[in-house]
């Protein structure tokens, strides 16, 4: 898949992003992740949302920096099929454990309380780290 699949699909659209907008969905990613540090030992479900919420913020501040927006319909969706392309290979088994994970927080959130264990947040949180330093440092300079 290519990201002229992506538009054609209506799954993702062009537009001009101003870079104050990448510049703030990447201050959300990085407060996100100060957030989950905080709640992670009193809530893991609420922690790994958070965290999960910093990662899809790192992808929409890379997306927006590339001139590109997800459609509102299964916007979080979207933006992993995005980063999953725009990373390509080296980043792939990344993108699908993200894309896991968004599956997993939407059970947490929606239907089970307390399905998330101290391990898959911690595990989930370290990635975000790791991930959204990556995007950082990607678009250092851009916006």
């Amino acid at each position: 898949m290519k990201y002229d699949d992506l538009l054609k699909s209506g799954r993702v659209r062009r537009e001009r992003i101003s870079p104050a907008e990448v510049r703030q969905a990447m201050a959300r990613a990085q407060r996100d992740l100060k957030t989950a540090r905080k709640i992670m030992a009193e809530d893991w479900d609420w922690g790994f949302a958070v965290a999960y919420n910093a990662v899809l913020q790192a992808s929409r501040a890379y997306m927006f920096a590339h001139g590109y927006r997800p459609s509102a319909a299964e916007g979080h969706k979207n933006t992993f099929a995005f980063m999953r392309i725009a990373l390509g290979k080296p980043y792939e088994e990344m993108m699908t454990y993200f894309d896991r994970m968004r599956n997993k927080r939407n059970q947490a959130i929606y239907d089970v309380a307390g399905l998330i264990t101290e391990t898959e947040a911690r595990n989930l949180f370290e990635k975000a780290t790791e991930y959204v330093e990556y995007i950082r440092s990607t678009l250092a300079g851009r916006a």
